[in-house]
């Protein structure tokens, strides 16, 4: 018999925390020999049912020799795997390779038997397909291909786990016994259902700290004033609908102010869902336990002194996220703001913000207090002071984000039915490739919009970092659907005109105002931000709110335009009146043709004492009129909650202080609303592509070069071999150390030929003299090599090669690459140092769709140049597209082709050469995606 370290050492890598189906999280692990009275006391809590189910007969109670046959694995062809809350087994799955027998296999079995057992109390939380996932992961890592089940026919719950999972299966039935047998390849169905369980599992693990029915604050003192006090009484003041617990371990007294009051969590009789944690760091393991053990679901830990303090405070932060998730605790924190729900349900303030933002249809994340302190403002005051779409649905500060991230709520705003348009402001993304797969998903349902900070994974973190440059990933989350701006003033102002108007349906904008000089500003605006704006209106200073709302009815009614721009100039001694007048009018017309969205640009004369007062005030009164305030009417029409509207197709109007605020959300809307278009029919790859590849032979050709395991980076013959296994052919260079070898290469060549230095520091540099071209005779090429050495220096610094001369056409470059963190990326841009200098480089995700590989093209500054700029001759974009395709479809089919760059390609009007290319192969980063849920590792 084998003992557990016979075959391998613990496989340390294989423990993982996950999320359950109900939002909470248990601890996948391998069972060990330390592990015989974990597995007994498990095993005496399942049912009879449950035990009869597992072993087609009754088995009350395991033998000594089960116990030791269930906790001694060799790792390879025996493995067991435990599902365990508070470090206790509340699962179990194994599979065992067929023919293995506890011997070592002559040839080993590619197949293994699998099994599990789930306690009673915690079936139905979709323990066991977690466990499916992770034993699957581990089988495939260790030659498993097939795994086969035995299930009784009256066993549906465990049927229905192997059904679900997407896996290709088979499933006979024979002796009374349902046998079922599927490959662990993952396949298109078996990915949908692994993030169909991701989104429903996170989503609600959100759900479950945002919607509490009972809320615990720990760390309140007796007298108002501090943090834990502080964050009851905000609570208090939002009008909490659940109950509301005060904890202090000093208390004496049972009621503080009206809130029951207790020494510990411990003490409290009811169910506890929430507890907010603000107690001094060295005091808060305590306060874990205690949560725990009392069944709390989950935690927002205010306390500060966690990574952000050093490295001392960094392990004291992954210590509380292990102590945490061993209690099936999710964490907001530490070092959170805390969070916000102002769902009359719930109407929840368990932050530091003294003050309950407006109830409303935008969902607000950020990781920095001091960022969602400024947001919570700024839609404060711009919502005008009555509840209104403009206000917040729920708030979470993440603080140090140790556990729940931006990706956590995304999953829950995903499907929350209070939430239409999301706003975050994100300091990193610490998982790139994530990310955008959620950001993709949820921007097909609602806006999205993303202040992306500059800055690393926050303190403590484990996460793989991205080695793209910042621009590269922005321009990648934008391909996913992110809204990207610059600014939160650009945050809020999109998100406003997000919430209250209609997508507009193209970039054709009509500018109507009471100022010429205004509607000058707003149309160069919109040709900065490539918008098509029709000639403003002039309507002169002496239009009346009759000629406002007439004109915009008009404009409206146009089929030439997809949107409106309002700018308008208080009218002398009209004062409040005249400003309510003209919000109606506007308000009316707006609401006749609702598909049409409408932004009204404003001048503020005055009043800023009295707006930034009325900014803290969540008083209906705070939007009344003033002749101080002009305009403050528009602020109060947009404030306005539908119900509250008069009259059929009445709607939200934005008001902007300058044009080229309200301009440039209206910009990130038409782009917005083309990739919702687009995103409906993304596109896809051309059969004949398709047709042409030899996967196959590549395949076999990277395993011929990838023997050893080890990166390399292929010579040319090999990059030519494999390049053309995907229809990329590529011209030969020969050497031409000297200028007979020169010469020898031209006349094997065909004339005319180029003749190229090849020394790093001139390679693809034609402006610096390195290049010479239409190279006709032998002549003119001893002539040209002479003239390069003297210039440059001897052939050996040189390294001079002899091409021939390709068809004329503009230079580009392609590029591919995987990044560890955001994927397989294709990039594009034009060549020569102008483009480098400005970035001018397009980016997408692979694989590349027709539609992406075209838009990829266009979406360059200098594309101009390959369609015929100023009268040039339009140059192959369609050839130029199809290579796009061929290269990504190389790097999706091959993961160990993890860097191509063909350098120059020269798109002439008819074809395209590819000139260079080079290709490095090395073992594929692991792919997180593909594998089974996890939570981020500390």
């Amino acid at each position: 018999m084998q003992t557990s370290s016979d075959r391998h050492e613990y496989p340390a890598h294989w423990e993982a925390d996950v999320v359950l189906r109900d939002g909470g999280t248990a601890r996948i692990r391998p069972i060990t020999v330390d592990d015989a009275d974990r597995l007994v006391s498990f095993y005496e809590q399942v049912s009879d049912e449950s035990k009869y189910y597992r072993f087609f007969a009754p088995y009350p109670r395991l033998s000594a020799k089960d116990v030791h046959r269930f906790t001694h694995h060799d790792f390879v062809d025996r493995v067991g795997l435990a599902a365990t809350v508070g470090g206790e087994f509340i699962a179990t799955v194994r599979y065992d390779r067929i023919g293995a027998d506890g011997m070592p296999a002559s040839a080993p079995s590619d197949e293994a038997e699998v099994a599990f057992l789930v306690q009673d109390a915690h079936q139905g939380r979709g323990v066991a397909s977690a466990l499916l996932e992770h034993i699957g992961a581990v089988a495939r890592e260790r030659g498993i291909r097939r795994f086969a089940a035995e299930v009784l026919p009256a066993n549906n719950k465990m049927i229905k786990v192997f059904t679900d999972a997407g896996y290709t299966q088979k499933r006979s039935f024979e002796d009374g016994v349902v046998r079922l047998e599927f490959d662990l390849e993952p396949t298109d169905r078996s990915m949908a259902v692994q993030y169909a369980r991701e989104q429903r599992a996170e989503g609600r693990s959100v759900e479950r700290l945002l919607k509490p029915g009972s809320v615990a604050v720990v760390g309140v003192g007796r007298t108002p004033g501090g943090v834990g006090r502080s964050i009851l009484d905000n609570i208090k003041d939002a009008g909490f609908t659940g109950r509301l617990y005060a904890v202090n371990k000093a208390f004496t007294d049972k009621d503080l102010d009206g809130v029951p009051a207790y020494r510990s969590v411990r003490d409290i009789e009811g169910p506890v869902d929430l507890a907010v944690v603000a107690v001094p760091a060295e005091h808060v393991p305590q306060v874990v336990t205690e949560c725990g053990e009392h069944g709390v679901q989950g935690l927002v830990v205010i306390s500060a002194g966690y990574a952000e303090s050093g490295p001392d405070g960094r392990e004291r932060q992954r210590e509380l996220v292990r102590h945490a998730r061993a209690y099936g605790m999710r964490i907001i924190g530490p070092n959170a703001f805390g969070v916000i729900n102002t769902s009359p349900k719930i109407r929840l303030n368990a932050s530091l913000a003294n003050e309950t933002p407006r109830p409303g249809r935008i969902g607000l994340f950020a990781q920095s207090g001091a960022i969602g302190i400024a947001l919570l403002s700024r839609l404060h005051r711009r919502g005008g002071g009555v509840t209104g779409v403009t206000g917040v649905s729920t708030f979470v500060s993440s603080g140090n984000r140790a556990d729940v991230s931006g990706n956590d709520v995304l999953q829950y705003w995903y499907d929350d039915p209070d939430t239409d348009v999301v706003l975050m402001y994100l300091e990193s993304i610490g998982n790139p490739r994530k990310f955008t797969r959620l950001a993709r998903r949820t921007a097909a349902a609602k806006p999205l919009v993303v202040v992306q900070g500059a800055g690393s994974a926050p303190q403590g973190h484990a996460v793989r970092a991205t080695r793209l440059p910042h621009a590269t990933v922005s321009a990648l989350l934008r391909q996913a659907g992110v809204i990207r701006v610059n600014t939160i003033t650009e945050l809020v102002d999109t998100g406003l005109l997000l919430a209250r108007q209609p997508l507009p349906r193209g970039p054709r904008v009509a500018i109507l105002g009471n100022s010429e000089s205004l509607g000058l500003l707003t149309y160069d605006a919109c040709l900065s931000e490539g918008l098509r704006p029709l000639p403003p209106l002039d309507l002169t200073t002496a239009a009346s709110a009759r000629d406002f709302h007439a004109a915009l009815s008009r404009a409206l009614a146009d089929d030439t335009c997809d949107a409106v721009v309002v700018t308008a100039i208080p009218a002398v001694g009209e004062g409040a009146a005249g400003d309510a007048a003209l919000a109606e009018a506007l308000r009316s017309a707006a609401g006749r043709v609702p598909g049409k969205p409408v932004l009204v640009v404003h001048v503020e004369l005055g009043g800023l004492a009295e707006a930034l007062s009325a900014a803290t005030s969540t008083a209906p009164q705070a939007a009344t009129p003033s002749a101080s305030h002009p305009f403050r009417a528009l602020d109060r029409l947009a404030a306005k909650a539908p119900e509250e509207d008069s009259g059929a197709g009445s709607r939200l109007i934005p008001a902007y202080p300058a044009a080229e605020r309200a301009v440039r959300a209206l910009g990130e809307a038409v782009k917005y609303a083309q990739w919702r278009r687009e995103a409906a029919d993304p596109g896809k790859v051309p059969e004949s592509i398709d047709a042409a590849i030899d996967e196959k032979g590549a395949a076999q050709l990277i395993d011929g070069l990838l023997t050893r395991g080890q990166g390399l980076t292929l010579g040319p013959d090999a990059t030519c071999d494999l390049l053309g296994k995907y229809g990329v052919p590529v011209h030969r260079a020969l050497p031409a150390p000297t200028p007979d070898d020169a010469a020898a290469a031209a006349r094997t060549l065909g004339y005319p030929v180029a003749l190229k230095a090849t020394a790093p520091h001139l390679r693809h540099r034609a402006d610096l003299g390195g290049v010479r071209l239409d190279l006709a005779d032998e002549d003119q090429l001893r002539r040209a090599y002479a003239e390069l050495t003297e210039l440059f220096g001897s052939p050996d610094e040189l390294r001079p090669v002899v091409q021939r001369m390709a068809p004329r056409g503009v230079d580009t470059v392609v590029r591919a690459v995987i990044d560890p963190a955001a994927g397989a990326v294709l990039s594009f841009g034009l060549a020569g140092a102008a483009s480098q200098l400005l970035g001018d480089t397009a980016h997408r995700l692979i694989p590349v769709t027709d539609r992406e590989a075209a838009s990829l093209v266009r979406s360059i500054r200098t594309a101009p140049l390959l369609f015929g700029w100023r009268g040039s001759a339009p140059v192959d974009t369609a050839a130029l597209e199809e290579l796009l395709l061929r290269v990504s479809r190389l790097v999706d089919d091959h993961p160990e082709v993890v860097a191509v760059t063909l350098e120059p390609v020269v798109v002439a009007p008819h074809g395209l050469s590819v000139l260079g290319a080079s290709v490095r192969l090395a073992p594929p980063p692991a792919r997180d995606d593909l594998g089974p849920r996890t939570m981020p590792a500390y």
